[in-house]
């Protein structure tokens, strides 16, 4: 986890940008700019929509990459919002993902694996790249992912190909223990026999997952994802995951606050990054200043503009809240 903490130091900001765009995010005239390209390059008509979209995307993510480059250490794109166009879509998220980390981000692929053998172990490829034809570089790393997100609920076999991946290729995982959405509980908070509640059991096999992977920075490579709408459990989880960092979903749209996320933080200000997705590449909808009449160009500096106020303006929430 060290290179995602340098990166936080760097820019005194804890916090990522997720990039899950939908066809309603984008604006109108970005997507129909396309047309006419996707319909020479694309044959047959039924891949076009798709393959429209697709562009439209990894435009769209480029034009905030630009404007949040220099203020943010990280970008989350979510892969599921680009594997609904298919083929074209998984391009349009490999792209983003190459994309950012030549503009110096940290790229934590939202891919929320789980699974077990031969399959986990496929899956861990996001981290440890091809192996099959592999050159004098090392294997060949298609998605260009620093990170991913895994689901821990099939056990230590099928975390450790993830460890092992990360370790290897220098990267790091952050595997689910108390998510932000609202029936969560359902699973998470049920009492265990034993004492305790699941979330908790999780959370210690989070923390011994990550032994002998602490880096000079003092967490592990293996990450938590502990969500701002459950500030009180986060506090908690904080002192009982000393070598985990946290990945803090939920902040902005879907309720939590930077006062809500200031548990999650240790004593020196560290350990935590905390996410907003809408709340930043959708934040030019509230400006008041669109219209369908402008150019494309025009809507996607508008977008850019936008992410930049807003990104800033998260920043500005969270230091105000460190320790």
């Amino acid at each position: 986890m060290d290179r995602l903490i340098e990166a936080i130091a760097a820019t005194q900001n804890p916090s990522v940008v997720g990039l899950d765009p939908t066809e309603a995010l984008v604006p109108a005239q970005v997507v129909a700019s396309f047309a006419d390209e996707i319909a020479d390059e694309v044959e047959d008509a039924a891949d076009r929509p798709a393959a429209q979209l697709a562009v439209a995307y990894f435009e769209y993510n480029r034009a905030i990459i630009d404007a949040i480059a220099d203020i943010v250490p990280a970008v989350k794109p979510q892969i599921a919002m680009y594997e609904a166009l298919g083929p074209a879509g998984v391009d349009a998220y490999t792209m983003t993902c190459e994309y950012a980390q030549s503009h110096g981000l940290y790229v934590i692929g939202d891919i929320k694996r789980g699974d077990i053998g031969s399959t986990a172990a496929a899956y861990a490829g996001h981290l440890s790249g091809v192996a099959f034809g592999a050159g004098e570089s090392g294997p060949y790393d298609p998605w260009h992912e620093d990170a991913v997100t895994v689901n821990p609920y099939l056990g230590t076999d099928g975390i450790t190909p993830f460890v092992e991946a990360a370790t290897a290729a220098d990267k790091d995982i952050f595997a689910l223990v108390r998510t932000s959405n609202p029936s969560s509980s359902e699973i998470q908070e049920l009492e265990l026999a034993g004492g305790g509640r699941v979330y908790e059991h999780v959370a210690d096999l989070v923390e011994r997952w990550g032994q002998g992977t602490v880096g000079q920075h003092r967490y592990s490579r293996v990450g938590a994802v502990v969500g701002a709408t459950h500030p009180e459990e986060g506090r908690a989880l904080r002192a009982r995951m000393p070598h985990t960092f946290f990945l803090v979903p939920g902040y902005g749209a879907q309720g939590g606050t930077a006062r809500d996320v200031a548990g999650m933080f240790d004593d020196a200000g560290s350990g935590a990054i905390v996410n907003s997705s809408r709340g930043i590449i959708g934040a030019w909808r509230k400006t008041g200043a669109y219209s369908e009449t402008m150019s494309a160009e025009s809507a996607l500096d508008l977008v850019a503009d936008a992410a930049r106020n807003a990104a800033i303006a998260m920043r500005d929430d969270l230091r105000a809240v460190m320790p």
